[in-house]
């Protein structure tokens, strides 16, 4: 963020002009008061990031104007000059909350010196407050888990770290709880910009009249309530990275407006009229086919390309079942930890049932389930009767049949393989994923039904 709207309360002419040509290199937009009056006239007005003022002013004095600001805005630095020094203004500055107290004259580089510290100091103040309101509102930051025995997890933890070098933009899809955001997580943290801020904006949990001060924030007096200048998501993850998290939330009159910073990188507040320029990776993410989002008109196919530069689909854990019992070893080492007891380990029937459970709700929908599991029991050896799946989730999904009477249990097969053949459109790589079978084993039975002239369609 830069230093944007300054101050300088000053009755010397040539100090003012001095000044305000060092501010405006830096692309500040100066006001000049020459008196006390003027200066608090100012202040009524607009809200400024910093003001230097002249200890000795017509009309009032600098640790005045510093009372004001302060009361105002805690946030505004001041800084104090004066050509007649003492101690005890020096002291009375500071205990006001000055950020500085200077000598008369100085020069160029003193200036220089001094705004740097002050914008490396805004800085801080508003990575702070982003940083206070994530916490707040996340209170589980452990989510850096990268763990990954399916060969096809493996490919995309491979293909993270080359896409991490690069500042092209990321489309993450898939399933709610598969991992989307610790893979934006790993992208950041793998490429140049890992020691700059990492910041997310959860789309869909943010009201639709919100959603655009979140995005590009907002000046004061922009609307109702906005009492203070507010930085947007995108100006606090300049030179960083930020998340658009279910991007496919959005409104379509919003997606206008952020098509234009995909593209151009610039945008102004609510109610601003200065440009700003930001440099930011954009890592999006969405649970729903964007395909048909953008078939229905729902989002704009100029921004879904803009977005989807490179994707990666983390498929649902059902489709990776060797990463179920890695990963329920972890949550259950981690949970025991922070529950203060003893490490917990699986029986032979409860990874069992950890694997053949269909996982709805992902990764999320296991560590529930692991967590719940070492809070309700005392043993240390967890047994299948003590993992609490939701069992309505499997067989709301399951397919309902009414079986005749006398039928028989490869006959029941049969008619298995077909429906699930019939509703996955005859994709037999994923028919055979959803039975639980090899390939080569519903060839293998598609063969037998042939031969039996049961099949016409293979």
């Amino acid at each position: 963020m830069a230093i944007e709207k300054v101050l300088i309360v000053d009755a010397d002419v040539s100090n003012c002009s001095f000044l305000k040509e060092l501010l405006r290199k830096r692309k500040s937009e100066v006001f000049i008061a020459e008196s006390g009056p003027i200066a608090l006239e100012y202040l009524r007005q607009h809200l400024f990031d910093l003001i230097i003022s002249d200890l000795q002013i017509p009309g009032t004095s600098g640790l005045e104007i510093l009372k004001t600001v302060k009361t105002q805005n805690s946030q505004t630095l001041v800084i104090l000059a004066t050509a007649y020094a003492s101690i005890e203004n020096a002291v009375e500055a500071m205990r006001l909350g000055a950020f500085n107290y200077l000598l008369k004259p100085f020069n160029a580089e003193t200036i220089e010196t001094m705004l740097d510290k002050a914008q490396a100091h805004i800085d801080l103040i508003q990575e702070n407050y982003y940083l206070r309101e994530e916490i707040s509102t996340q209170p589980d930051r452990k989510k850096q888990l990268l763990i990954a025995e399916s060969e096809t997890m493996k490919k995309i933890l491979s293909d993270v770290s080359k896409i991490a070098k690069s500042s092209s933009s990321v489309f993450i899809s898939g399933e709610s709880g598969t991992g989307k955001e610790v893979i934006a997580h790993a992208i950041h943290a793998q490429s140049h910009r890992s020691l700059q801020t990492f910041v997310k904006v959860n789309c869909a949990a943010i009201p639709t009249t919100l959603l655009e001060s979140e995005f590009f924030g907002h000046e004061k007096g922009a609307f109702t309530g906005a009492i203070n200048k507010k930085l947007g998501r995108f100006e606090l993850a300049d030179k960083g990275t930020l998340l658009l998290d279910e991007i496919s939330e959005i409104p379509l009159e919003l997606q206008a407006k952020l098509l234009r910073v995909v593209q151009e990188m610039e945008f102004e507040r609510v109610g601003g009229i200065r440009p700003i320029h930001v440099n930011v990776r954009l890592i999006s993410t969405s649970n729903r086919s964007m395909k048909e989002a953008v078939e229905h008109k729902l989002f704009r196919e100029d921004l879904y390309y803009r977005l989807n530069v490179v994707p990666i689909h983390i498929p649902p854990l059902r489709e990776r079942k060797e990463d179920i019992l890695p990963l329920a070893e972890f949550f259950l080492k981690r949970l025991c930890g922070e529950n203060q007891k003893p490490i917990k380990h699986l029986s032979t029937d409860a990874k069992q049932k950890l694997i053949q459970y269909n996982w709805p709700g992902n990764i999320r929908e296991l560590a529930n389930v692991i967590e719940r599991s070492v809070v309700m029991n005392t043993t240390d050896l967890l047994e299948a009767h003590q993992i609490y799946v939701e069992l309505a989730c499997s067989v709301k999904e399951a397919p309902s049949y009414t079986l005749p009477k006398g039928i028989t249990i490869a006959e029941l097969e049969k008619r298995l393989i077909l429906e699930t053949l019939t509703r996955e459109k005859n994709n037999r790589t994923k028919a055979a994923q959803v039975l639980g079978i090899s390939i080569r084993t519903l060839r293998n039975k598609l063969q037998v039904y042939r031969d039996e002239q049961s099949l016409t369609l293979f």
